[in-house]
C-alpha cells in the first residue's frame, strides 16, 4: 500500500444530531466482511476504539482492516497534505481512520464510475491509497458527501477481530454511503447503538402471565 508521510492534531466534538440509520444486522463474526460497520459495545474496553464506528475495506483469512468513520478532526486537508494538489477540498476536514500508522493516508471516495487504482468496499464507495488517484478524486470531488481523507487504520491480525465478536465487543450493520458519508459524524456512534439497544428491547421476550391460583 502507497503511503504519503503527513502529521495530524486530533479535533474537538461537534454537534450532535440525529438521521435515520439501518437496522442492527448481527453480532456473528460470520457476518463480517467487506463493507460492513462495526460499531462498538457500549462499554468497550480498549479506548482506541471506544465510541467508535469503522467501515471494514478488506477482510480476508488474513485479517482485517479498517477506518474509524466518525473521528473528524479541526486539521483541514490543506493543512495536512503538503506534497498533494488538494485542489478545491483544501478546507475539508481531516478524519483519524485508526490507531495504525498514523503516517498513513487513505481515502473514501464515491463515484459511479471506478476510480483508477482504487478498490471496491460497498456499492459506490471505493478505497483510495496512492497520491495521483487520491489528487484527481480531490479535483473530482462537490464536498464531504463523497469524498473523505483519513489518517491510519485499525487493523486486526487472522482471528483477532472474530475474538473480538465472540466477546461482545462490535455490533454489525451494512455498510452505506449515507453513514459513511454523514454530515454529523462524531454522533454516528451514539444513534447507531441507541438503536442496538432499541432492538434489545423490543426482542426481549414478554414476561409469562401470571394466573391466579384456582381452588379445587
Amino acid at each position: 500500500m502507497k503511503t504519503l508521510p503527513l502529521s495530524i492534531a486530533l479535533a474537538s466534538a461537534a454537534t450532535l444530531l440525529a438521521a435515520p440509520l439501518a437496522s442492527a444486522q448481527s453480532t456473528s463474526a460470520g457476518d463480517l466482511g467487506v463493507g460492513k460497520l462495526l460499531v462498538s459495545a457500549r462499554g468497550l474496553g480498549d479506548p482506541n476504539f471506544a465510541e467508535t464506528v469503522v467501515l471494514l475495506v478488506q477482510y480476508d483469512q488474513h485479517g482485517a482492516l479498517g477506518l474509524m468513520i466518525n473521528r473528524r478532526t479541526e486539521a483541514t486537508v490543506s493543512r495536512v497534505l503538503k506534497d498533494v494538489d488538494t485542489a478545491k477540498r483544501g478546507s475539508d476536514p481531516i478524519y483519524i481512520g485508526g490507531p495504525v500508522e498514523l503516517d498513513t493516508v487513505l481515502a473514501l471516495f464515491k463515484s459511479e464510475k471506478k476510480p483508477d487504482e482504487a478498490a471496491s468496499v460497498s456499492g459506490d464507495i471505493y478505497l483510495v491509497t496512492a497520491k495521483s488517484p487520491l489528487e484527481k478524486a480531490l479535483a473530482a470531488s462537490t464536498g464531504g458527501a463523497d469524498l473523505r481523507i483519513y489518517l491510519g487504520y485499525c487493523g486486526w491480525d487472522a482471528g483477532q477481530l472474530e475474538n473480538e465478536m465472540r466477546l461482545g465487543g462490535w455490533w454489525i450493520f451494512d455498510g452505506n454511503d449515507g453513514a459513511v458519508f454523514d454530515s454529523h459524524p462524531d454522533s454516528l456512534w451514539s444513534r447507531y447503538i441507541s438503536r442496538t439497544e432499541q432492538e434489545v428491547v423490543e426482542l426481549r421476550p414478554e414476561s409469562p402471565l401470571l394466573l391466579p391460583a384456582t381452588s379445587h
